[in-house]
């Protein structure tokens, strides 16, 4: 093999211990993932800038970044890395053992309750599959944080995203049975306006929730004395009486199964929110998450 032939296998090898690097924000952890000494990594990640001739990523005592040309080589690294795996998955073909790197992004309560027994289940059963998770009650930016693919539950699909719908779920409106004693039950969504309800602060639309009467939407906002990024919290908060609250149906059922909540305005719900893969626009899907996919597909359907 020739000289120039090793450089470039050593340079691909450079590339992925950068985006290891830069995703994890540690030479630690990839020094303890890939069982090498942590001067190893810094040595290689070094070689690369003076290779490069730039300065890849800021380090200091507390963490590291990347320096911009460090962000936009990230981002050209993934391409490269991902025209590899392309080639080698058409030449290993579509019954090749699955191997390889997956980073998903996983909504909270959603991927613990629902995904994370297939997730586990696939993880047992392709043993050369790395799999990282990445577990928030947040919206992804799937290329920015490196993710190979997101959940997320939403009745509003952005025109870029390019996405394999999973399933569904439905919104259900959601007050104590104290509550409604207290303060009546409202019979129509504009009555909201004179209630407590309980928002959940990462919907973009929080301040408002729409509901169909018949077929026309209906937009009503909302406010109330308590705001939170979680559902369980929301859930938690109604069923003390403390307002209403919008939640899905995975998240309320035990609640409602309870009797500590009760569904209302149920003549006004709106279509299910769709749950979906959404995956990076700019990137080959590789086998190894086509199949996840599928998994995921197959036990939400």
């Amino acid at each position: 093999m020739y000289v120039a032939e090793y450089a470039t296998m050593d340079r691909l090898a450079s590339m992925q211990t950068f985006v290891f690097v830069a995703e994890a924000g540690s030479f630690t952890a990839v020094a303890d993932r890939s069982q090498v000494a942590r001067s190893a990594v810094t040595r290689q990640i070094a070689g690369l800038e003076k290779h490069l001739g730039v300065k890849l990523i800021n380090r200091s005592t507390r963490r590291l970044s990347l320096t911009a040309e460090g962000a936009a080589y990230l981002e050209r690294c993934r391409v490269i890395l991902n025209m590899v795996d392309a080639a080698e998955s058409g030449l290993a073909g579509e019954s090749a053992e699955l191997r390889g790197r997956i980073r998903i992004g996983l909504p909270l309560h959603f991927g613990l309750q629902e995904l994370l027994p297939t997730l586990l289940d696939f993880a047992a059963e392709h043993p050369a599959v790395e799999l990282v998770m990445d577990i928030a009650d947040r919206r992804s930016n799937l290329v920015e944080e490196g993710l190979d693919l997101s959940i997320r539950i939403t009745a509003r699909l952005e025109e870029a995203d390019v996405v394999r719908k999973l399933g569904a779920c439905r919104l259900w409106t959601l007050a104590s049975p104290q509550y409604l004693a207290q303060h009546g039950e409202p019979r129509h969504p504009e009555e909201l306006r004179h209630h407590g309800c309980l928002v959940y602060s990462n919907d973009p639309e929080g301040a408002s929730w729409e509901f169909l009467d018949k077929s026309t939407p209906v937009r009503v906002p909302v406010r109330g004395r308590i705001v939170a990024d979680n559902g369980v919290a929301l859930c938690e908060a109604a069923a003390r009486g403390m307002g209403v609250t919008r939640q899905p149906d995975f998240i309320a059922g035990p609640y409602v199964k309870s009797g500590r909540l009760r569904p209302i305005l149920r003549r006004f719900s709106g279509a299910p929110l769709g749950i979906y893969a959404v995956l990076p626009g700019n990137r080959y899907v590789p086998q190894r998450v086509r199949g996840l996919i599928e998994r995921l597909a197959a036990a939400l359907r």
